[in-house]
């Protein structure tokens, strides 16, 4: 005879389910504070007594110097002023000085009438890079137009033709310069490393012994040495007459030396890549181009892409050190602007007007370079 089923309360299901299991007791989920504000202070700036102290010593610091800084940047700064004792009476930051010598400090010794032209070729670089930084445009096509707009740049700033006024390179500084040296730089530079990497894991002695010693000479020696060895020492060896411009000897020295150190930071990533990627590839059949391009150099670059967005700043930093063979990069044209004796003081106003320029581009190849790191790792998590 069947027993009646035994039925149970609300109440003694709850209570079955709070009982411990094995002698444990069933840990209770953490307050959801991911996400809020009040969670991002707690993990980030009050995790610990020493976090919590620091946060307190920067919170006084700000508190300090804040101010001040706003009082002398934006209240009580001298916005337009065309004689410099207004400056001088006043307590704040004389921008005054940036709306007086701005086009001087961005363009240099050019042609003040064609200001127009340098202005037009840094458009089209920011136009070229911004189009460059978008993935849905990596196509082939992508270097077609870096070539064009290249020799469009190179047209506006030389001129000579389609009734452009001849300028020549001496005559180039600011802005301009500075990305010209950059871009060609790293455009030139990246493939040479790329190269240089290769050679040193080269089984063959020759290769792999002349790409040691091409990085290992070069990484030896500052980069203002190159320059100077490129302006100075390089015309001696030139038969009698022949002469190399002087802003070609200087993006030479450049790509060499930025070559030299991407190098090493492309020779990182393949190192970097398991020992199996290699053998599959083997196993595959594929020849030592075939595995090179289409599986170890696409993971190497990947792995390698913070130290070389490093160097790629670095780089862009250190084209100032062009005023060694007497090219007037922004940072030089900034120096160059308080050769005016009554606004010679207002020297740390012109000093951040080019700091901040270079700080734009620098955190501008710094967040793109996390953006796409973020993005290839999603790529290989779908895959």
């Amino acid at each position: 005879m069947s027993q009646p089923p035994v039925t149970q309360t609300p109440d003694e299901i709850f209570a079955r389910e709070e009982e411990p299991v094995d002698g444990l007791h069933k840990e209770e989920a953490p307050p959801r504070t991911r996400g809020s504000v009040r969670g991002w202070m707690q993990a980030n700036l009050f995790s610990s007594i020493p976090n919590t102290l620091v946060t307190i010593a920067c919170a006084a610091l700000l508190v300090v110097t804040v101010p001040p800084l706003i009082q002398w940047a934006f209240v009580e700064a001298v916005w337009s002023a065309a004689d410099p004792a207004q400056c001088r009476a006043a307590e704040g930051a004389c921008w005054a000085l940036i709306e007086q010598k701005h086009r001087f400090i961005l363009f240099g010794l050019y042609p003040f009438d064609e200001h127009w032209r340098p202005l037009l070729a840094v458009a089209l670089f920011v136009v070229a890079i911004a189009v460059s930084c978008y993935p849905g445009f990596w196509r082939p096509w992508l270097a077609v137009l870096w070539v064009c707009t290249l020799g469009i740049c190179a047209l506006l700033m030389w001129g000579g033709v389609l009734g452009l006024t001849f300028v020549e390179t001496e005559r180039w500084g600011g802005l301009p310069l500075t990305l010209i040296l950059a871009a060609v730089g790293i455009v030139c530079a990246f493939p040479i490393s790329i190269v240089l990497a290769l050679g040193r894991r080269s089984e063959m002695p020759a290769v792999r012994a002349l790409s040691v010693g091409f990085i290992e000479l070069i990484r030896g020696v500052p980069l203002i040495s190159v320059l100077f060895m490129a302006s100075v020492m390089v015309p001696l060896f030139l038969p009698e007459g022949v002469t190399v411009n002087k802003l070609l000897r200087a993006l030479i020295g450049i790509v060499l030396f930025t070559a030299a150190y991407l190098a090493e930071a492309v020779r990182g990533g393949l190192q970097s890549i398991p020992r199996g990627q290699f053998e599959a590839a083997d196993a595959l059949g594929l020849s030592y181009w075939q595995k090179t391009v289409l599986i170890i150099l696409p993971q190497a670059l990947k792995i390698a892409i913070p130290p070389i967005v490093n160097q790629f700043i670095s780089m862009f930093k250190d084209t100032s050190l062009v005023i060694i063979i007497g090219l007037f990069d922004l940072l030089t044209t900034a120096k160059t602007a308080l050769t005016d004796p009554p606004w010679r003081p207002f020297y740390v106003e012109s000093y951040l007007f080019a700091g901040l320029i270079y700080w734009a581009f620098s955190f501008f190849m710094s967040r793109y370079s996390l953006f796409l790191e973020r993005r290839l790792e999603a790529g290989a998590k779908r895959a």
